[in-house]
């Protein structure tokens, strides 16, 4: 595939494609004021189909966020029961949050009671033994933090998993799983690679002392 980069200097950024993009990203994020505002500034039309429910999406995904998966998957089960039902990985991490929780916390009787009841159905499938196993292995650590698997514990995880609960909403109430803007920055990554493997095939091959003496 050809792709010179000169022949995107010359095309026109319209102003509204910006604005669609912004608003995508806010929508998406559920920053529902700023949303008001950016409309309200804009003068864009107000796309009812994309603010409804994101009140609720909002809710749903700080609750997972700050570690109340419990209540992150009761409102989630309230807004959609498939939304879970039909996303197994979804529900194991979810509760995995809320096993991290009470590790955290310190309750580790109760930790191993909620692993026993809630994650080792989990355990019949080969997929999910092995993430059972990691966050079983926390009960072994009186300072969690400081296992091999200490990523569990952390903000970056959560985040993770919220974000995932916040693509699986968006994709029940048929709305884009992903922000205009991230799919930009996939598609500018993907033109970048490329760019660059046309870049290399024109280079010539770097020099080899052996096959020099060979001819």
């Amino acid at each position: 595939m050809d792709l010179d980069p000169r022949q995107y200097e010359n095309i026109a950024v319209n102003d509204n494609d910006i604005h669609n993009v912004v608003l995508s990203y806010l929508i998406h994020n559920c920053y529902n004021e700023s949303v008001e505002s950016f409309i309200a500034c804009t003068g864009m039309k107000q796309q009812t189909d994309y603010l409804e429910n994101m009140e609720k999406r909002k809710r749903i995904f700080q609750c997972a966020l700050e570690g109340n998966a419990l209540m992150a998957i009761e409102l989630a089960e309230q807004l959609g029961p498939d939304i879970l039902k039909n996303n197994k990985d979804l529900e194991f991490d979810l509760l995995s949050l809320h096993f991290v929780d009470l590790v955290c916390s310190k309750k580790c009787t109760e930790a191993l009671e909620f692993a026993q009841i809630r994650l080792s159905p989990f355990g019949k499938e080969q997929k999910y033994m092995e993430k059972l196993q990691d966050f079983m292995a926390l009960l072994a650590y009186k300072e969690p933090e400081k296992s091999p698997v200490f990523h569990l514990l952390s903000l970056e995880y959560r985040q993770q998993v919220a974000d995932n609960l916040n693509r699986a909403i968006l994709a029940h109430l048929n709305l884009p799983s992903y922000a205009a803007m991230e799919r930009l920055i996939q598609q500018a990554t993907v033109v970048r690679q490329c760019l660059t493997q046309e870049t290399v095939k024109d280079e010539p091959p770097p020099f080899s002392l052996k096959d020099f003496l060979k001819s």
